[in-house]
């Protein structure tokens, strides 16, 4: 693996119905990312416990040429665009590794 290039992403959901569906949505989007994007290397939708209203996305991408074409798949632009009705608020953190196991 090269230096490798994360994010980590809060999603901040507007009640528990949008939280459903955006779990439903970010599913279907994963089935794509799966088929399609040999350059993401992980790509989770996580529950956080005590609130419910929260999501949190830890993705890893090879390097950042890979996330740049993560985010020029039509299944990414498709979700960014869905996402809107689900999402009170975004909070995007970008990574650098600095030592781990990979």
């Amino acid at each position: 693996m090269t230096t490798g290039f994360g994010l980590v992403v809060r999603f901040t959901l507007r009640d528990a119905d949008a939280a459903g569906a955006f779990d439903e949505l970010v599913s279907r989007t994963l089935e794509d990312i799966r088929c399609h994007e040999q350059g993401t290397v992980v790509y989770v939708n996580h529950r956080v416990p005590g609130e419910s209203n929260v999501r949190i996305f830890y993705e890893l991408y090879e390097d950042r040429a890979a996330f740049d074409a993560h985010e020029e798949q039509p299944h990414i632009k498709k979700f960014l665009e869905a996402r809107e009705e689900f999402v009170s608020r975004t909070d995007v953190t970008f990574l650098e590794r600095v030592d781990g196991k990979v």
